[in-house]
């Protein structure tokens, strides 16, 4: 059985928080922290003195708070999953880049210039469009955005470089909506 799989955790309240992986949420389980929701049919851990049905979902015992101004660190990551593995100068798509080429990060405003690192001041780029732009502003190149950089919702971060099972995909639908769901599919 593979352990490196993940395993939805719910706050005490439902409100889903992370994937974690089936380890940890064993520990959770067996700690008495958190309790199985929803098991993978079928699937147990067994040891000499304990049977546990594999967790898909778990809630945590206690609520912890989550802050409604959450906001998360900018990373490649969360930003190539947020502008769609696109880049935002000439469209291409990550698999339609050249050999050598990839996806980078652009400052709008340059940090040379006084920018910063703010979602609404970066955006991904092809490493061409990037070196063309180098340290000015897109419209001193000629270049423009096919979209304005936002700082997404902490939920859509969250769930935008994860795959979720549809046993998992019941509970973001529950808690935050059918809407919410089908944004973070099409990440």
């Amino acid at each position: 059985m593979r352990l490196h799989t993940r395993c939805l955790a719910l706050n005490a309240s439902f409100e889903p928080l992370t994937l974690v992986p089936v380890r940890r949420a064993l520990r959770l389980v067996i700690d008495g922290k958190a309790e199985i929701v929803e098991v993978e049919r079928g699937r147990y851990f067994r040891s000499e003195r304990l049977t546990v049905p594999r967790p898909a979902v778990i809630r945590l015992v206690q609520f912890v708070h989550v802050p409604r101004k959450f906001r998360r660190q900018v990373t490649n990551t969360f930003l190539f999953a947020r502008d769609h593995y696109r880049c935002q100068f000439c469209g291409r798509l990550s698999a339609e880049l050249r050999h050598r080429e990839c996806l980078t990060r652009d400052h709008l405003v340059p940090l040379s210039r006084g920018g910063t690192n703010e979602w609404t001041n970066v955006t991904t780029s092809c490493s061409t469009c990037n070196t063309r732009k180098g340290n000015r502003l897109p419209g001193e190149c000629g270049m423009k955005l096919r979209t304005l950089p936002r700082e997404p919702h902490f939920v859509h971060l969250a769930w935008a470089v994860r795959r979720l099972t549809p046993l998992q995909a019941k509970y973001i639908r529950m808690f935050y909506g059918d809407q919410t769901l089908s944004e973070i599919s099409a990440l």
